[in-house]
């Protein structure tokens, strides 16, 4: 416990960035998951449910991520922070893609219970959060919200 009490000041800054990007990612993770498990109840193919709620993730993840976690309030430039943002959300959600497609055509041949088939292609939805967790803050901090010369953090 002690440990904890004498962190220096650049190390209490990293765990408060990691403690604002987990909880940024829980947000925008349970507002996917939601969506995504909505959409997929009423019917949608698992592309298109995973298409929409990766959206409906994505925006307040990168705005809760690049303001609050990264202490970031300058102008985002374009090539160094929205492109590579973009393509890193792109990927994972190629990623949830591919898993709840795969998930919903083992679910539809073993699984009679329309309930658990949502609650299985969901989990295969959520693991995708889970698999690309750490990677992300890796490339968030080092490259997308990444001052120059230096980490990304600066935490308010």
């Amino acid at each position: 416990m002690s440990a904890v009490l004498t962190l220096s000041p650049e190390r209490r800054k990293r765990v408060t960035l990691w403690g604002r990007y987990t909880a940024a990612s829980v947000i925008a993770g349970v507002l996917s998951e939601l969506v995504f498990v909505v959409t997929y109840w009423f019917g949608a193919l698992p592309v298109i449910a995973s298409v929409v709620a990766f959206v409906a993730g994505a925006v307040p993840n990168y705005l809760m991520n690049r303001r609050w976690a990264w202490g970031r309030r300058d102008k985002p430039d374009a090539v160094r922070e929205t492109l590579p943002y973009a393509v890193i959300t792109i990927v994972t959600a190629l990623t949830a893609i591919l898993a709840t497609t795969l998930a919903d055509k083992w679910v539809l041949a073993n699984i009679d219970s329309h309930t658990w088939q949502v609650i299985l292609v969901g989990a295969a939805f959520l693991g995708t959060y889970g698999l690309m967790f750490v990677l992300k803050f890796l490339l968030f901090d080092r490259i997308i919200f990444a001052r120059h010369g230096g980490h990304g953090a600066e935490t308010p």
